[in-house]
C-alpha cells in the first residue's frame, strides 16, 4: 500500500488486490455535526443532490455513467463524513475516480432538481415513524449529546429540508468541501505507483492551485464533552417495546481506551449468537429477535449503547439479565481462556471484513481523515492483543455505571 498527500492538501492511500473489480471512495471530513448556521439536514441533502448534474454532465449522464459499465455510483453521509464511493472493473478505475472528484467539485445543485428531491428525502424523514427500532437510536443520540453538534439528526426535519435551497448548497459544499478535509482511497489490481499518478492529475485537474484548511480540524483536539444522563419512556403504541441502555464513551483519540470498549462491546452485545447477551435473551429464553451492544466512535466523544425490542411481557425480564451480565462484567474479571478466545473472534471478525474490497476502501478513507493514516493488520492485532481483563471489566464499570447510564423506552 502507498499513501501520501498532494500538492493541494488532499489525503490518499492506494492498495493493491488481485480482483478484477476496483473500489474508490473519496471522503470528505464534514457531517451533520458541521451544519452550524446551515438548515439541519444539509449535508444528508448535499450528499443525495450531488448526483443532480455538474458542470460538465447531466444529472442523467451521471446516473448511467458508471451504470453502462457495470458500475455502482453511491453515497452516505454520517454524523462526520460524507462518502462518495464506486465499484467497476478495474480498466474503468481511473473513469470512476474522474467522476468522483468531479461530483464533489463540479456540481450545480439546479433548483428544479432540488425541489424534486426534497420529497424524496422528506419521505425518507417520514419512513423512520414506521420504524421504532431505527428512530430510537436517533432519539437516543439526541438526548444523550443535547446541546452538542453530535445531536443533529443526520436527515434533518421535513420543516428544516424544505427551506434548503440549490445557493445553499453550493455554499455549503464551497466551504466544506476544500482538500485539506478530503481523502481519496482505491483498492484495485492496478499498479500502485500509476495510481499515485492518477491522483495527481486529478487533483491538479479538479483543484488546480486551490488549497484550503480543514474547517473540522479542530474536532482533533476536542473540549471535555460530558453526556447528558436521562430516563424516559414514551408511549408509542406499538406491540413491540423497544428499549435503549447506553453512555458516552472513548472518542476515536481516546487509545487504548477505544480498543478495551470495542471489545467489551463485541463480548457483551456483538454479532456472534454466542456474546453474552445474545446468548441468553435470544438464545436460551427467545424473548428478543435481537439484541446488540453497539460502539461508535466519534472525534470528540463516543457513545455505547445496548438495544433490544421484545414483546411487552418479557421486557422487565430483559432489563433484569441485561443488569446481572453488566454486572458481572464490572466485578468479575475474564479468566486467560475467555478472554484469548474473545480476542480471536474479534480479530476473525476484522479479518472477514476487511477482506471486502469495499469495506477495505471505506476505512481506509475513515481512518485516513481521523489520523492521517492506516493501521497494517499486524498494528491493529497489536492493539487487540494489548487489552487486559482489567481494562475490559474498567471499561465495563465507566461506560455502564448504572449512575451515568441513560435508558430511553418506546412502548
Amino acid at each position: 500500500m502507498i499513501a501520501g498527500t498532494a500538492d493541494c492538501g488532499l489525503k490518499y492511500a492506494v492498495r493493491r488486490s488481485g480482483s478484477s473489480v476496483a473500489y474508490c471512495a473519496l471522503s470528505v471530513r464534514c457531517g451533520t455535526r458541521d451544519e452550524d448556521e446551515y438548515h439541519s439536514g444539509i449535508a444528508h441533502f448535499a450528499e443525495h443532490t450531488l448526483f443532480k448534474g455538474t458542470e460538465r454532465k447531466s444529472a442523467s449522464v451521471v446516473n448511467s455513467y458508471l451504470d453502462r459499465l457495470g458500475g455502482e455510483l453511491n453515497a452516505y453521509t454520517t454524523k462526520e463524513e460524507i462518502v462518495i464511493h464506486a465499484t467497476v472493473l478495474k480498466e474503468d478505475l481511473a473513469k470512476a475516480a474522474s467522476l468522483l472528484f468531479e461530483l464533489a467539485t463540479c456540481a450545480v445543485f439546479p433548483e428544479k432538481e432540488v425541489e424534486k428531491e426534497k420529497g424524496v428525502v422528506i419521505d425518507e424523514i417520514n419512513s423512520y415513524k414506521d420504524s421504532p427500532s431505527e428512530e430510537i437510536y436517533d432519539r437516543f443520540e439526541e438526548l444523550l449529546f443535547h446541546g452538542h453538534p453530535l445531536s443533529r439528526p443526520i436527515l434533518g426535519t421535513a420543516a428544516s429540508v424544505k427551506k434548503i435551497s440549490g445557493a445553499e448548497l453550493r455554499r455549503f459544499i464551497s466551504e466544506k468541501f476544500v482538500p485539506g478535509s478530503m481523502a481519496f482511497t482505491a483498492v484495485a489490481d492496478i499498479p500502485e505507483e500509476r495510481m499515485r499518478g492518477l491522483v495527481d492529475r486529478l487533483s491538479g485537474k479538479f483543484f488546480g492551485g486551490r488549497t484550503g484548511d480543514d474547517p473540522a480540524a479542530g474536532r482533533i483536539h476536542p473540549e471535555a464533552f460530558s453526556s447528558a444522563v436521562f430516563d424516559r419512556t414514551v408511549n408509542k403504541h406499538n406491540h413491540q417495546v423497544n428499549c435503549i441502555i447506553g453512555n458516552s464513551a472513548p472518542s476515536l483519540y481516546d487509545e487504548p481506551d477505544r480498543i478495551s470498549a470495542s471489545l467489551l462491546c463485541n463480548i457483551l452485545g456483538g454479532p456472534a449468537s454466542n456474546s453474552v447477551l445474545n446468548s441468553v435473551l435470544r438464545e436460551k429464553h427467545g424473548w428478543v429477535y435481537g439484541v446488540e451492544c453497539s460502539y461508535t466512535q466519534y472525534a470528540d466523544t463516543g457513545i455505547a449503547a445496548i438495544s433490544f425490542g421484545c414483546d411487552k411481557s418479557n421486557y422487565e425480564k430483559c432489563l433484569e439479565v441485561i443488569a446481572k451480565e453488566v454486572l458481572k462484567l464490572q466485578t468479575t474479571a475474564l479468566s486467560p481462556s475467555r478472554l484469548k478466545a474473545a480476542k480471536k473472534q474479534f480479530l476473525g471478525q476484522l479479518a472477514i471484513v476487511s477482506d471486502n474490497g469495499e469495506s477495505q476502501c471505506l476505512s481506509m478513507g475513515k481512518s485516513l481523515l481521523a489520523y492521517g493514516s492506516i493501521l497494517s493488520d499486524r498494528q491493529t492485532r497489536e492493539k487487540v492483543e494489548s487489552v487486559t481483563s482489567a481494562s475490559i471489566q474498567d471499561s465495563a464499570r465507566r461506560i455502564f455505571d448504572q449512575q451515568a447510564c441513560s435508558r430511553l423506552i418506546y412502548l
